[in-house]
């Protein structure tokens, strides 16, 4: 077969459309995103809420997000930076953590709106899928819909972590047990205790062990910041009990203070006025007389 080159001539240039920008980029799925904002029209005005959860290098960021005309809207936030405020300063990217970033946010956003009294969630997780119900003389749980971006739901992701957190906190997230850790493809089961170990970081406390076991050395290594923390492999599950009271008792989000510096830095030439803007160029023309005067000489 002969190669024929396509020649793409100036009628498909013409027709050609530009996709959007985040597309160009790769940073959203519109297909997806379609159909999360998408709201029936017999809702009206009503806002269709989406848990966003997305996981960094260094962070776990959690937000309820509605969508607008004049753009998203970020109805709440938490960060899992901010669990270094209930005592849990390091491990901010395990499941875990995302577990406790969920719970954070979900108390913080009831608070907010004034359900916090009516919907506590589940005080002390056992793994098991909970669903929060609607009280009695009381207005309908907060329903958000869950927003995983371009992560690929794998069974056991840490996006699966924060929604549990969330859905534990009181929020009404529709889901099932079948991306949650414990969950078997093959007979369909689902073993709540092995979901309940990484909520409380017991995973983590194993491999502690483990580890210290075969290869001391490289146990103070990896683990340096949990040992300068006094955290242990048998105290780390007492540490996340400890965080989630801490997280339920005060969920309200701190400002930070800071204060502007003394010397404030520029990135740019100072703006001068006229009078100096002249003066500048007589100088400069002073100068140059000077070096000509010197050359003649």
């Amino acid at each position: 077969m002969v190669f024929v080159k396509i020649q793409k001539t100036k009628a498909y240039f013409k027709r050609y459309q530009v996709k959007f920008r985040r597309r160009r980029e790769g940073k959203t799925d519109y297909r997806a995103r379609q159909h999360l904002i998408t709201q029936d029209k017999t809702k009206y005005n009503t806002p269709k809420y989406r848990f966003v959860v997305r996981v960094t290098n260094k962070d776990v960021i959690c937000q309820v997000i509605a969508a607008k005309v004049k753009g998203d809207e970020v109805v709440c936030s938490a960060y899992a930076h901010e669990l270094s405020r209930y005592g849990m300063k390091v491990g901010h990217t395990n499941y875990a953590a995302c577990y406790a970033t969920g719970l954070l946010l979900a108390r913080r956003l009831l608070k907010k709106v004034g359900l916090d009294t009516r919907y506590a969630g589940k005080a002390e997780t056992d793994g098991s899928v909970f669903l929060v119900e609607q009280a009695e003389d009381a207005p309908r749980p907060f329903k958000a819909f869950l927003d995983v971006g371009l992560v690929r739901t794998t069974t056991g992701n840490r996006v699966f972590g924060a929604l549990k957190g969330a859905c534990d906190g009181g929020l009404y997230i529709p889901h099932s047990n079948q991306r949650f850790p414990g969950f078997n493809k093959e007979d369909e089961s689902y073993n709540a205790t092995v979901h309940r170990e990484r909520i409380y970081g017991v995973h983590v406390s194993k491999y502690m062990k483990e580890l210290k076991e075969s290869n001391e050395e490289e146990f103070k290594a990896r683990f340096s910041q949990f040992i300068a923390n006094g955290i242990t492999a048998e105290n780390i599950e007492k540490k996340y009990k400890e965080l989630h009271a801490a997280i339920r008792k005060a969920p309200e989000a701190v400002k930070s203070e800071k204060t502007a510096p003394k010397n404030q830095k520029r990135f740019n030439r100072e703006k001068l006025d006229l009078k100096s803007r002249k003066q500048r160029v007589a100088s400069k023309l002073a100068k140059l007389t000077e070096k000509l005067k010197a050359i003649q000489e």
